[in-house]
Formats: C-alpha cells, sequence, structure tokens
C-alpha cells in the first residue's frame, strides 16, 4: 500500500450505524478501502457490531471468542455482547471504533443520549481525526453535534430520500439545527438537493455511488436464462409483494416457464413466501436470500426490476445496468432511477405503486427480446460514469478540499 509520510498522513473517520449488508453500508466500506490504498489513515466509527457485515479488505480487526485476550466487549445489534480483537486483522490497517454503550453503561432512557454523545465526543478527543463523514439519518445529527465541538471538519451524506431519514419533527428539527455547522453535506440524486431549504442546499454537493469492479465486464452475449431478478432487503419499501403478483398476472398464460428469483432477506420473508402460495405461484418464485457474488447469480437473466416506493440512489439498480440487465424501476422519490434511467432508451420506469403499469413492462420485455437487447447495451454505458476510477476520484478530490 503506498504511504504517505507520517507527518503528511490525513486521517479520515468513517462513521455510521453498523457495516450491516446494505447500500450505504458497502458504499462505506468502498470507501474505507479506497482511502487506505490511497495512503490515508481510516478509522471506522461504528455504534455497534452487526451480526452480518460487510468486510474491510484492509480491517485491523477480527471477531473472536469470548475471553480472548487483549479482545474487547462491544455490542452486536446494539443489545448482545460480543468480543472483538481490534488488533487482530491488518498491522496498521484501519481501525475500528464502537460507541454504543454497553449495558453497564446504560442509565435512564432520558440520560442515555447524553452519555452517548458524551461518549462519541470522547472518540474524536481520543483519535483525532481531520475529518469525520458520516452516514445516514440520526448519525449525520450525532456527528455534527459532537465533532464540531472539538472543532473537527465533519462532512454529512444523506444516502436515501430525505424524507425517509429525516421522517419525524424531532430529525428535521435537528437536522436544521445541525447542518449549518456542516463543512459539506453529499447527496446523490438532484431531487435530494432541493428537498433541503435554500440555506442548506448551498452546502450540498451531489456525489455517486462507484460499481463494485466485479459489476463491471463485457455485455453477456449468450442466451438469457428464463429468470426475471430482483436484489434488495424484503422489506415493505422494496414491495416484491406488487412485483410478485404482477409476474403472477404477467406470466399466467405465455410466459408460464419463467420464475421469479429474490436475493435478499429481510423482514417480509415469510408473508411473501405465503402470498407465493396465495396467488399459485410457490413453484415459480424461489427465495435465495443473502449470496455472495451476485454477478454471478444474475447476470444471465432475463430481467431485473427494481420497485422500491423510495431510494436514494439504488445501488442494485446500477449493478444491473452496468451487466447489461434490461431493467425495470420504479420511478421513485428522490429521484434515483430517473437520474439512471431514460424510459425506453436503456431501462423502463413505471409509477409507484403501480401494478399494472409493472404488468405491462413486464409483459411487454419478456415479449420483445430485440428491445431487451437494446436496453441492456445502452444500460452498460453507467460504467463510464459510476466506474471506481471515476467515482472515488471525485470523492478523494472533493474531501481534500475541505480538509485543505
Amino acid at each position: 500500500m503506498p504511504k504517505a509520510e507520517a507527518s503528511k498522513q490525513k486521517h479520515i473517520a468513517l462513521y455510521i450505524g453498523s457495516l450491516k449488508k446494505g447500500g450505504a453500508e458497502r458504499v462505506m466500506v468502498n470507501l474505507a478501502d479506497f482511502f487506505f490504498e490511497q495512503g490515508y489513515k481510516v478509522t471506522l466509527v461504528t455504534t455497534y457490531l452487526a451480526a452480518n457485515e460487510y468486510e474491510a479488505k484492509h480491517a485491523a480487526w477480527k471477531v473472536v471468542p469470548a475471553g480472548y485476550e487483549g479482545a474487547t466487549l462491544v455490542l452486536d445489534t446494539e443489545e448482545n455482547p460480543v468480543w472483538v480483537d481490534l488488533e487482530g486483522g491488518e498491522k496498521d490497517g484501519i481501525k475500528r471504533v464502537f460507541s454504543a454503550l454497553l449495558p453497564s453503561e446504560k442509565e435512564s432512557r432520558l440520560k442515555n443520549l447524553k452519555l452517548r454523545s458524551n461518549k462519541l465526543r470522547n472518540i474524536w478527543k481520543e483519535i483525532k481525526p481531520d475529518l469525520v463523514l458520516s452516514f445516514i439519518g440520526k448519525n449525520n445529527i450525532m456527528a455534527l453535534s459532537t465533532a464540531t465541538r472539538e472543532e473537527i471538519k465533519v462532512v454529512v451524506s444523506v444516502r436515501a430520500d430525505p424524507d425517509m431519514e429525516y421522517n419525524t419533527m424531532a430529525l428535521k428539527s435537528g437536522m436544521l439545527a445541525t447542518f449549518p455547522k456542516a463543512a459539506g453535506i453529499i447527496v446523490q440524486t438532484t431531487d435530494a438537493l432541493k428537498w433541503f431549504p435554500s440555506f442548506i442546499q448551498k452546502k450540498c454537493t451531489i456525489l455517486p455511488n462507484s460499481i463494485n469492479p466485479s459489476f463491471i465486464r463485457p455485455y453477456y452475449l449468450g442466451d438469457r436464462e428464463k429468470r426475471i431478478v430482483m436484489v434488495g432487503r424484503l422489506d415493505e419499501n422494496k414491495n416484491q409483494s406488487m412485483v410478485m403478483s404482477a409476474f403472477a398476472k404477467a406470466t399466467v398464460d405465455k410466459f408460464k416457464d419463467y420464475s421469479l428469483i429474490l436475493y435478499g432477506d429481510g423482514p417480509d420473508r415469510i408473508k411473501l413466501q405465503h402470498l407465493a402460495v396465495k396467488l399459485g405461484i410457490e413453484q415459480r418464485v424461489e427465495f435465495r436470500g443473502v449470496v455472495r457474488n451476485v454477478p454471478e447469480h444474475i447476470e444471465k437473466a432475463s430481467l431485473f426490476i427494481l420497485a422500491s416506493s423510495q431510494e436514494g440512489m439504488p445501488n442494485s439498480l446500477i449493478e444491473a445496468m452496468s451487466l447489461g440487465l434490461p431493467c425495470i424501476s420504479t420511478d421513485c422519490p428522490c429521484g434515483g432511477p430517473k437520474d439512471l434511467i431514460r424510459d425506453g432508451e436503456n431501462g423502463i420506469l413505471v409509477p409507484i405503486k403501480d401494478e399494472d403499469a409493472m404488468v405491462n413492462a413486464i409483459t411487454r420485455l419478456l415479449s420483445n427480446p430485440e428491445l431487451c437487447e437494446r436496453l441492456g447495451k445502452e444500460a452498460t454505458k453507467v460504467q463510464e460514469k459510476y466506474n471506481p476510477e471515476v467515482t472515488n476520484k471525485a470523492w478523494k478530490d472533493y474531501l481534500d478540499k475541505i480538509i485543505g
């Protein structure tokens, strides 16, 4: 790894709830590895340790059995104690710090917020980063209300629809009170930027996510498998239930040999399995769960569908387009899909929660292989804009300018 001179080495702290498998968490881990490889000192500060996390390539920590010498007690999903050896990975690699209150540290509910703020503030005092980059909702408010008191520059990033990240009066008030203190604010779409009042918009910059390099490959030229795929958390927002109903209607006669494959897990899994039985498609819907090497699983599929009610800039859609899959997406706020898809040119956009439009889009594409091929080939051009070499440089240039 290229090393900067110790006196000049820049130190970035990346702050998020955990590294559980989700879009924002994946971007943060990718950025951590990138900045480390560029010679920066990198510290990942998370509230807790999730059960199923993305792995940082250059991590200087590992989970170990209870009682392991030198291990530190942390929390898994904010409740269960877990032992971590914070020096158990790559020597001098990416550090990891946890801010959750252990059971022995907790007081009444009213006092916990102050205790957590004090603990986080003490972390900033101890690690002394040049800049804190925070992701998502309440984390952004916590970073700004603690690190700025230590005169540390903070850049916050809103990763989803701002209306979803700041969806209560308390969160919105906290955002309005703290965002003016930010050294910079990163959003993903034009619509997200427009959501904020003008005095905050002035601090906003749109920066794209990079494509995972494993999704950058030549367009697949072989025969397409008769599979329609979705990738994402199984929950109400992702709206797999509407797609299952639309799939049942669109394939009831001519396309009965097609299957619908759902990758990912979440709270709606059992409900969706029951729905498959109710719709009579249980033999043609598969729940594959969380898988490794997603490109290998979906590259040969006939269609990719994103049906979310709200999204930021959806990684799964960018990745499917990069592979050259014909894509159908809902035109959901805050505008990520419409920033990616030109309807009818490199994909299909449908209104959110519009089952009839989804049925028509599925039927249209399954009936027209030539259209599918044209959309897929045009979709691969996202590689040019979202290539890691391009996007990571944009992040680096932006943060370097703020660090000074």
